[in-house]
């Protein structure tokens, strides 16, 4: 289940990456939902005054809705970074889209307590890799690529 603070922070992502509106089919793309899905959404987002459509040309994030992005990209960092740093999970892009709608702001907060979360954050998270670019995601990948291999 995909929650507003998921689509908030994908259209978030997609406007960097964009450099401009947010695509509704690469929203739905992004989110893994049918365009009618994300369309659904979109309409919450705006009438919670956090996102504005225009039609033939995507939507943008209010400057509410933006603060609301940059928080949930936060926490996203956090959980992946204690996924990562702490528990050593492998798979933790997968793990943390999991957890990431029933982690609420206490219990991220505590966890930011234990992670080596950079200052820049959220402004650290590269859209491409879907992680902090701090992580070491590269070599990790490259540690799992030579054990398989073995």
């Amino acid at each position: 289940m995909n929650t507003a603070d998921q689509y908030v922070k994908a259209i978030y992502l997609l406007q960097e990456m964009e450099n401009g509106p947010a695509a509704t089919g690469a929203l739905a793309d992004m989110m893994d939902v049918s365009p009618a899905s994300a369309n659904e959404m979109i309409g919450k987002l705006e009438s919670r005054g956090l996102a504005e459509h225009e039609k033939y040309k995507g939507v943008t994030l209010t400057d509410e809705g933006i603060i609301r992005a940059r928080d949930a990209l936060q926490t996203y960092c956090i959980i992946e970074r204690f996924l990562s740093n702490v528990l050593d999970v492998e798979e933790f892009r997968a793990e943390a889209r999991e957890l990431e709608p029933v982690i609420d702001d206490m219990i991220a907060g505590r966890l930011d307590t234990i992670v080596d979360r950079n200052s820049e954050c959220p402004d650290c998270f590269d859209p491409e890799t879907d992680a902090c670019q701090y992580l070491d995601v590269c070599g990790a990948e490259a540690e799992t690529e030579t054990e398989a291999a073995d």
